[in-house]
């Protein structure tokens, strides 16, 4: 069943215009018409069963028929993840997508290099990626800012789980310890985490060092392994 994010709300009878890129997709892709069904949802109303009102020249009108699922709140953790290449961001956002993070704030640190963003492009990959795996919310993806800004304003009642290059106690254990609660997931660059940048964070109360194993795993493999082990000791896997 093809599932479509919109951005208009949900109710019986409702007509929902989707984008000119969505129309193309199910019209030219998956060669949908006039009667065909598919799944709608916007992140607040749950999902629901649609068919295809009405092919235009340019675009499609889909109407809203009947709720299959009531919206349900995602797990509150949040991917704090230092900007690496595209290949390892895109993959990174993708996969946190599927994995379930509310959210997905880019940060740059002391010894990130500089990268050019596409924005719009890891908003994409977080559609798709909720489209395809049954999540009923696209969660945003942040412009860059600073660790050391973001530190500034930080709200001491999210914890971090600081995943540390260098060393810490078993992911699992430290994070059962820490308890349940509104969390954040910091993955640093490749490079690591500058000496100031660990001694800041492991000074914070609400920050939890945690070790990701015996070896150094790049970024994107650093972001799914975390969000694994989070998602196994406080996340909605057993819902």
């Amino acid at each position: 069943m093809i599932r479509l994010h919109v951005t208009a709300d949900l109710t019986a009878g409702a007509a929902v215009a989707p984008t000119l890129d969505q129309s193309r997709y199910l019209t030219q892709v998956m060669r949908l018409g006039t009667g065909d069904s598919l799944r709608l949802f916007n992140g607040r109303d749950g999902e629901w069963r649609a068919t295809v009102a009405e092919v235009l020249k340019k675009g499609v009108v889909l109407r809203a028929e009947a709720r299959v699922r009531d919206q349900i709140t995602p797990p509150d953790v949040e991917l704090l993840l230092a900007t690496v290449k595209k290949s390892a961001l895109e993959f990174a956002v993708e996969k946190a997508t599927e994995l379930g993070a509310a959210r997905i704030r880019l940060i740059t640190t002391a010894r990130t290099q500089p990268q050019h963003l596409r924005l719009d492009r890891l908003d994409a990959i977080a559609e798709e990626s909720a489209e395809q795996t049954g999540r009923l919310d696209v969660p945003p993806v942040d412009d860059p800012v600073k660790l050391t800004a973001l530190l500034d304003r930080w709200d001491t009642s999210r914890r971090i789980m600081f995943c540390d290059e260098t060393g810490g106690p078993p992911a699992l254990p430290a994070l059962a310890a820490a308890g349940p609660g509104p969390w954040a997931i910091l993955i640093g660059p490749e490079g690591g985490f500058a000496p100031e940048e660990r001694d800041r964070l492991r000074a914070m109360r609400c920050a939890t060092p945690v070790s990701l194993g015996p070896r150094v795993l790049r970024a994107d493999t650093a972001a799914v392994t975390a969000l694994t082990l989070w998602q196994a000791a406080l996340g909605d896997w057993e819902r």
